[in-house]
């Protein structure tokens, strides 16, 4: 039996709930992929250091993520409201704010996945319960040997599956929120430093 068939056979060994996990997990990873890949900061570096780097070579220096970016449309959004007389700092934001939008992608859904993963799973459990107490009602219980075991096998491998899904999700995600706000903190950064570069 090659690999796809062992995967079909456990996931319909837990039911349709099993097929529902699988679900959320792929949902789960790709949202967790994206943040990770979005919330890579780049340059090296204090802001204010990753500021005077721009300001010296301009937007030809390699972008590497997203507080480069980030710095040459604030840098680019700062020159284009000190042409015009405008406040730098609503100029600023404005540009930000696509960068603020980006690195809370998906951390809803992730959250909301982790937490109810283990519900469903949950949810798993009791129907594999109540097949097997079906089981035991509707005959005797060692001519229903397989339906008992079928049923809570099916308890045990939805709540596995939960799990599975739920804790890595977790962790994963609670490092992921960190960054997000720690890029939060740079980006507030980036706006004071440019609005102060005056006074300087």
């Amino acid at each position: 039996m090659g690999f796809f068939e062992q995967f079909v056979t456990f996931m319909n060994a837990g039911g349709a709930v099993m097929w529902v996990l699988f679900l959320l997990n792929l949902m789960l990873w790709y949202g967790l992929g994206y943040r990770y890949l979005i919330l890579q900061r780049g340059m090296k570096g204090s802001v204010r250091r990753v500021i005077d780097k721009h300001f010296e070579k301009g937007a030809t220096k390699k972008m590497k993520g997203l507080i480069d970016y980030a710095t040459v449309d604030a840098i680019e959004a700062y020159n284009e409201a000190k042409a015009k007389g405008l406040r730098y700092r609503n100029h600023i934001e404005d540009a930000l704010f696509p960068y603020r939008v980006a690195i809370g992608q998906y951390g809803i859904m992730v959250k909301t996945i982790v937490i109810l993963a283990p519900l469903v799973g949950l949810l798993g459990t009791v129907m594999g319960m109540i097949e097997t107490f079906e089981a035991l009602q509707n005959s005797a219980m060692f001519g229903q040997g397989s339906s008992i075991s079928g049923g809570i096998s099916k308890a045990l491998f939805t709540t596995e599956l939960g799990l599975v899904v739920a804790v890595p999700g977790l962790i994963l995600g609670k490092v992921l929120d960190k960054k997000e706000d720690k890029f939060e903190l740079e980006f507030e950064l980036i706006t004071d430093v440019l609005c102060t570069k005056d006074e300087l």
